[in-house]
């Protein structure tokens, strides 16, 4: 799969390109503590997880961005990233009420999980830690829900680091 053509074909931006290559790098930090980790399926869904955004920077730039990734015949697995990465994932309840197509965007896999978090995990093209997550969550009035998710996230795939 040659992600560039992807990009040039979905005509991502270059703060979409750098955003995602600093999430793959973000992921390192997480698989380096799993054996059972599909590496590339990672790296493909950390470096298109965001090509949504090439339609709308709004909170639907992530099926969107499925969406597009399914009409090019990507590999669902990754198509499941791009849909299940935001924060810490979406209730079908939550899609509702965001005015998203009602389905659960929590992601399942592994593989999902590790790109959500290292998305949560950086800032435009900078690593940042929990702290500064919850912080940016409170400062935007997420659900209290949503938080705990994040929590939860950050300790079943990285304890207490």
């Amino acid at each position: 799969m040659n992600i560039n053509k992807i990009y040039e074909e979905l005509s991502c931006s270059d703060y979409i390109i750098e955003h995602s290559k600093t999430v793959y790098e973000r992921t390192k930090d997480i698989t380096c503590l799993y054996d059972d980790v599909d590496l590339e399926l990672v790296e493909y869904g950390a470096k298109l997880h965001d090509v949504g955004r090439s339609i709308t920077n709004g909170i639907e730039h992530a099926y969107l961005g499925a969406d597009l990734l399914r009409k090019i015949d990507v590999d669902e697995r990754i198509c499941k990233i791009t849909e299940r990465h935001i924060g810490a994932g979406i209730t079908a309840e939550d899609a509702r009420e965001l005015g998203l197509p009602e389905r659960n965007y929590i992601p399942e896999t592994l593989e999902e999980k590790i790109v959500a978090h290292a998305d949560n995990l950086v800032h435009g093209t900078m690593k940042v830690n929990l702290d500064f997550v919850i912080k940016k969550w409170q400062d935007k009035n997420m659900k209290e829900e949503s938080i705990e998710r994040l929590i939860k996230l950050h300790h079943e795939l990285l304890g207490s680091i």
